[in-house]
């Protein structure tokens, strides 16, 4: 038995969900009238209704308790004050640096971060001016007009879809482009619609050799030397985020277009950063900022409000009970607003890489389901198809409902379908339809007993499934800031209780070394011996497929 699983806590809480299961929610809120207001709660613009969750007072009194038997406090100011938390790389975490707007210094071995973080949002936010302003030229003397955003992973997603969330807000100076996928077919689309003259192409990339990020960059390249564009005009076309100054500069990058990047930011975590440089030349400065001011109110939240009051530690909570208690193995997320709609795509990188663990800090391997499934798309869309399952199927999917109650050049009537049916479907979740309703609907159907009977098992559908709603004004720069900040902290405090190493990602690395070590033998400069039987078999295909004709 593990040291979580032995607490007391964790044994009170096994008791507690077995006397939960028998009940039954809609039973709840007849009985308690104030349920709704009680279980609701509101921090940077955000408001959160978990009325509808499989919990009561005593289940949520032991969560907190089970929260603070794993230190949840202690390891919260821990990474806030930069030690060294990562401890299978020996880094500190400091995502949340990049976003302090306060006074506080923020020291990582002895050195204050913060003037080096306030100097590169200072030369993004010239930098974006330049481009805007018509100032930055490329190399015929013409403005910029297309930005070509190359990365992977978290130098992808977050810029991406940040964003995309926030489309309303974008500038019409420029218009972004993002390619992450090694498919030459993306790259090439993207390309062979621009200008050569008027493109910016921003790298991406730590280390200057993500395997898909360079060769899509290589790709670019070519396209721009081909096109008519000489080695020493990249520097006028080509920026970077990277660490490697080096590698940057050989490409032809001037290194006043090379942007840092810190070993205290994990990928996943570093859209507040320079990777966020694109989210800057979509939406101007000021918006970036915005969305850095918005995170920065959440974590405030986090680090100051008690925990029973306190949204990530919350979510977090509710996560574990339904992952360890119910045997929940995925949680969907479903915003009602299209913009919003590339949200799930990013929690996913961002929950299930960082507790998609099996060994705890100390190496152990765990007794207890850890990371669940992260899935889900926009309202009302997932209602015709997969929200099916989510009704009707054995186990049980916790969902998190998100709707902005105003959207920009608003029609009232197609907002309130969309809020309607938001609703609705968290309501129908929890309250269900038992046999007896079915089978009086079927009254005068003409059906004898037996089918009665029958449609009607069909038909029911037994409630009693989880859900949050998130409400806001509407999905500002800031709102999504904190949107974001909200699931990274309830990502964070899961993989406490978990007892986790939430910031390292040996799976990913392991597939990148892989990747390469198989695209040696792709190209003949690696032995066969190297890989199994199935993977000869399938490079032989390949090359086979692929050989000059």
């Amino acid at each position: 038995m593990s040291v979580l699983t032995s607490l007391p806590e964790w044994k009170e809480l096994s008791k507690i969900a077995e006397s939960v299961k028998s009940a039954h929610m809609r039973d709840w809120f007849a009985s308690d009238g104030e349920r709704a207001e009680k279980m609701s709660l509101s921090a940077c613009g955000i408001y959160l209704d978990y009325s509808k969750n499989r919990v009561n007072e005593a289940a949520l009194s032991s969560l907190f308790d089970l929260a603070r038997a794993c230190n949840i406090e202690t390891i919260r100011t821990n990474m806030f004050e930069g030690e060294q938390i990562n401890s299978t790389e020996g880094r500190a975490v400091l995502h949340t640096a990049l976003r302090n707007f306060s006074d506080r210094p923020v020291m990582v071995d002895g050195k204050d971060v913060m003037p080096e973080v306030h100097a590169t949002l200072e030369k993004m936010k010239g930098f974006t001016e330049s481009i805007h302003s018509g100032e930055h030229k490329g190399y015929t003397g013409k403005p910029i007009k297309h930005i070509v955003a190359i990365g992977i992973g978290g130098s992808f997603l977050g810029p991406k879809i940040m964003t995309e969330a926030l489309k309303p807000h974008t500038v019409d100076a420029v218009k972004v482009h993002f390619v992450a996928n090694v498919d030459g077919c993306h790259i090439h689309d993207v390309l062979s619609g621009l200008n050569f003259e008027e493109t910016l192409v921003v790298m991406s990339s730590k280390s200057f050799t993500t395997q898909e990020t360079l060769q899509n960059t290589l790709t670019a390249k070519d396209w721009f030397l081909k096109s008519g564009g000489t080695q020493q005009d990249i520097a006028k076309h080509f920026v970077a985020v990277s660490s490697n100054v080096k590698a940057a500069t050989d490409f032809g990058i001037s290194e006043d277009n090379i942007f840092p990047m810190w070993d205290w930011v994990g990928g996943r975590y570093s859209l507040w950063s320079a990777i966020g440089l694109p989210i800057s030349l979509a939406l101007g400065f000021d918006n970036f900022k915005a969305l850095l001011e918005g995170a920065f109110e959440m974590d405030t939240h986090f680090t100051t409000a008690p925990l029973e009051e306190n949204m990530p530690v919350l979510l977090a909570l509710l996560g574990v009970w339904y992952r360890n208690f119910f045997d929940a193995q995925s949680h969907v997320l479903l915003p009602y607003y299209h913009y919003l709609r590339g949200l799930p795509a990013y929690v996913q990188q961002l929950d299930m890489e960082s507790n998609g663990k099996e060994v705890t800090q100390a190496g152990d391997s765990v007794d207890y389901p850890t990371g669940p499934i992260i899935w889900g798309s926009e309202g009302t869309n997932g209602q015709h198809s997969f929200h099916q399952l989510i009704h009707q199927g054995s186990g049980i999917i916790p969902a998190d409902f998100m709707l902005p109650l105003n959207v920009p050049n608003q029609d009232d009537t197609h907002h309130a379908m969309l809020a309607s049916n938001c609703f609705g479907q968290t309501q129908a979740l929890m309250q269900g339809k038992s046999f007896d309703a079915c089978y009086a609907d079927l009254d005068g159907k003409g059906l004898d007993d037996a089918e009665r009977k029958r449609l009607a098992a069909h038909k029911t559908m037994p409630g009693n499934k989880p859900s949050n709603t998130f409400l806001f004004d509407s999905l500002t720069p800031k709102t999504l800031g904190a949107l974001v900040a909200m699931y990274e902290h309830k990502v964070f405090v899961q993989g406490v209780i978990w007892n986790l190493n939430s910031f390292d990602q040996w799976g990913v690395e392991l597939g990148k070394v892989l990747g390469n070590q198989v695209l040696a033998g792709i190209q003949g400069e690696a032995s066969k011996d190297d890989f199994d039987a199935s993977t000869q078999q399938l490079i032989a295909k390949f090359r086979a497929a692929n050989a000059p004709k």
